[in-house]
């Protein structure tokens, strides 16, 4: 069965779409092929590579993508925006998706307090992320095996 292709899209794919995508290799890597980009790419962030280290995911192979990447190379089934800047910009650059999703997370990487506060911060968006990756994947195992 051929992997349907999913993008997750950020502002600088330094943060909440390098989790969502680590994790959705980590459950979905069966049935999905896929990547992460941002608008305006930098660097994975420290801290993101920290607290997915803190669960046994490994994530410092990960880069930066920019959406140029991908434009004209490769159409996705599925794009989800992890920010409500991205967001707007998705229909735009990925016209031929299957299905658009918005999961607005905060930014992790915008917050601003002490090293452990900061950590802690990443620490809850991460698990936040976790869990809507398992639900969405929950929901989309069943309609693959609904069209079985």
């Amino acid at each position: 069965m051929k992997k349907a292709k999913l993008v997750i899209i950020c502002t600088q794919n330094s943060a909440r779409s390098q989790l969502a995508e680590a994790f959705f290799k980590k459950y979905g890597d069966d049935m999905l092929e896929v990547h992460s980009a941002g608008f305006e790419p930098t660097e994975v962030n420290p801290y993101a590579v920290q607290v997915m280290k803190e669960i046994g995911i490994d994530i410092s192979g990960q880069h930066s993508k920019g959406v140029r990447e991908f434009l004209g190379k490769m159409s996705f089934g599925y794009v989800i925006a992890v920010c409500k800047k991205a967001e707007g910009k998705c229909p735009v650059i990925f016209p031929g998706a299957r299905q658009l999703l918005s999961w607005p997370f905060d930014d992790p990487a915008a917050f601003e307090g002490t090293e452990e506060e900061t950590r802690q911060k990443f620490r809850q968006v991460r698990d936040e992320i976790d869990e809507k990756v398992k639900e969405w994947l929950q929901e989309y195992r069943g309609q693959q095996d609904h069209l079985k």
